[in-house]
């Protein structure tokens, strides 16, 4: 465990490996400890996953303002430079890969290549993003006025969770464990400040993006597949992979087929567009 200050604000980041950096971000409720099991697996590359704002050991501060995507891309960009990190490539699942995408598109120079797991460019529709808005509010509200474990079982509760019913008990059980460690107000000031409502779309830029990107969403997860087709279209250089048998969480519940995917893809990129060598600052 690394706790690195940024902006005033302390971030948990575990760091595996000592190749080309590969800065990956979790999902809502999620921590560092997503990618933990694929360590192994990417043993080429230096893993460095973060605690985002609100989550795992990071700080969680009370006042939502500090919350917001610029200010989260903002501390994501100072963590690439405490760690003399110049470019990096970039994993992001659902809430993080909302990140990864606001982060691409403000610093796209410190991007060699984009994964996008599940993720979504905002909600176009200024009157869906206003009920969004309120729904995240009203959620952490229940959060901060439940508890976390209540909040928890709702959680878990939801459709969108359905596939994990098959995953073994201990892999749902560790889950379930690494949620109840996140803090009311953390989870409550990320809903706030950098739900899928709060943030700005950004559909109509992804044009802008001139990185490989590769986009995965799950066969059972109908409406992120969907983002991840219509994604694609915008997006200069995209390649997609819908993965059989998976819902939401596609690295979860079909790691073989994940893993393989990210580390061809990564590899391919690299091998073309980048020399380890300048990956650190001089």
């Amino acid at each position: 465990m690394t706790r690195v200050e940024v902006n005033g604000l302390h971030l948990n980041v575990e760091i595996a490996g000592d190749g080309f950096p590969l800065l990956a971000l979790h999902g809502f409720t999620g921590s560092a400890t997503t990618w933990q099991p694929f360590a192994a697996s990417w043993a080429q590359y230096r893993i460095i996953a973060v605690d985002l704002i609100g989550h795992g050991a990071s700080d969680a501060p009370a006042d939502e303002s500090r919350y917001t995507m610029a200010s989260c891309t903002a501390d994501l960009v100072a963590l690439l430079d405490a760690l003399d990190v110049e470019r990096a490539a970039l994993l992001g699942y659902s809430m993080g890969g909302r990140v990864a995408l606001q982060f691409a598109l403000a610093a796209p120079g410190r991007i060699e290549a984009l994964v996008l797991e599940s993720a979504s460019p905002g909600i176009d529709d200024a009157g869906d993003r206003t009920t969004r808005v309120a729904a995240d509010r009203a959620l952490a509200d229940s959060i901060e006025r439940d508890g976390i474990e209540a909040f928890v079982d709702r959680w878990e509760a939801l459709p969108m969770w359905a596939t994990q019913a098959a995953l073994p008990e201990p892999v749902r059980q560790r889950l379930r464990a690494q949620r109840l460690r996140n803090s009311t107000a953390g989870l409550a000031n990320s809903l706030r400040g950098m739900g899928a409502g709060a943030q700005e779309p950004v559909l109509d830029r992804l044009g802008e993006l001139r990185m490989p990107v590769l986009l995965i969403a799950g066969e059972h997860d109908a409406k992120y597949r969907q983002l991840a087709y219509d994604m694609r279209e915008r997006i200069r250089d995209a390649r997609i992979n819908i993965v059989e048998g998976a819902g939401h969480a596609v690295h979860l519940e079909q790691p073989a087929a994940f893993v393989p995917l990210v580390k061809e893809f990564l590899t391919t990129c690299l091998q073309q567009h980048q020399q380890p060598a300048s990956s650190v600052r001089p």
